[in-house]
């Protein structure tokens, strides 16, 4: 268990003051951990804007949180698929014409367990094309918005990026020649943290101010697994899901809220929750492993993501 700077009961939402006048903007915000962060933000008085793939969903999301805190909850949905980057490249076309300042992008939306290969229509493996590419792309479309407002980028990892090859595959990054699910998500999360870090270190260098956070849910009850997962992970974790080792959906928010509106957190760091194996339990700072920091591999990672998605980044 790793000691925590918000006291036994770790940070929770209720350190936060009124958020009126700030903007969040929220990948794979209709359900989950993203539909909860929502919850909490317009709770706060913020004005949200999800980015999501499924329009019905959305407004059905958007449905219940106007019934929650009334008509008048600033709250709006842009499409984007992450898994095709023409649909974020539109996408973060759109919110730079309609959403004025972006106090915190908080990249949200995952696939995981993709039980056997696929690949997006740009060619990538679903996991590490919807994960990672997508959000690289959208993130460096709106990263001038987010200095302009000295906004925060917030990456939704997951304690999942241990459980692989500790490093980029680079010579087969769409695991032709033996894909597992498993490892494939692992390095899909894997690539998030590493282009997180690595942007950290180019804001610093350029003189930037953007400030960038990576966390994890920890052990969350959500549809993650249950809509990309194989039929025996799903059963796997809904055993699991009525244990003491997973928590709400609600919780599993607490650290991407943290991460998009505490001041005076350590930048390369690692939070979630710091409770049995991080997987649950009061949220902080957690243990980073020093691999997702490796600085050759990340800068390597960097150069084949903006020729791999044909998106050149202007720090």
């Amino acid at each position: 268990m790793t000691s925590n700077a918000f006291g036994p009961k770790g940070w929770t939402p209720e350190r936060l003051g009124s958020l009126s006048g700030k903007t969040y903007v929220i990948t794979g915000a209709n359900s989950g951990t993203g539909f909860e962060a929502c919850r909490i933000l317009l709770s706060r008085e913020a004005s949200v804007v999800m980015l999501n793939r499924s329009a019905e969903k959305s407004t059905d999301a958007i449905a219940k949180l106007k019934q929650e805190f009334g008509t008048g909850a600033d709250v709006t949905f842009i499409h984007m698929d992450l898994a095709v980057l023409a649909s974020v490249r539109q996408a973060a076309a759109e919110v730079r014409k309609t959403v004025p300042r972006i106090d915190a992008l908080i990249c949200n939306a995952a696939i995981a367990q993709v039980p056997t290969q696929k690949l997006t229509e740009d060619g990538f493996e679903s996991q590490l094309g919807t994960n990672h590419y997508g959000h690289f792309v959208l993130c460096g479309m709106l990263f001038e918005r987010i200095e302009e407002s000295k906004g925060r980028i917030v990456v939704v990892a997951s304690l999942g990026y241990k459980m692989g090859l500790k490093t980029i595959q680079f010579d087969d990054m769409n695991w032709d020649r033996k894909y597992s699910a498993n490892p494939a998500y692992s390095q899909s999360k894997l690539a998030q943290m590493m282009f997180a870090y690595e942007l950290q270190d180019k804001v610093k260098a350029a003189g930037r101010s953007v400030e960038v956070y990576v966390c994890h849910p920890g052990s969350s009850a959500t549809s993650l697994i249950s809509t990309s997962g194989s039929l025996m992970t799903r059963i796997v974790f809904k055993l699991m899901s009525l244990s003491p080792m997973v928590q709400s959906a609600e919780k599993g928010a607490y650290p991407e809220i943290m991460c998009a509106t505490e001041n005076g957190l350590e930048q390369r760091a690692f939070y979630g929750p710091t409770g049995r194996m991080e997987w649950v339990g009061p949220v902080g700072k957690g243990t980073l492993e020093p691999y997702a920091c490796d600085k050759a591999v990340m800068e390597q990672l960097w150069r084949r993501s903006e020729k791999e998605t044909g998106f050149e980044w202007n720090i």
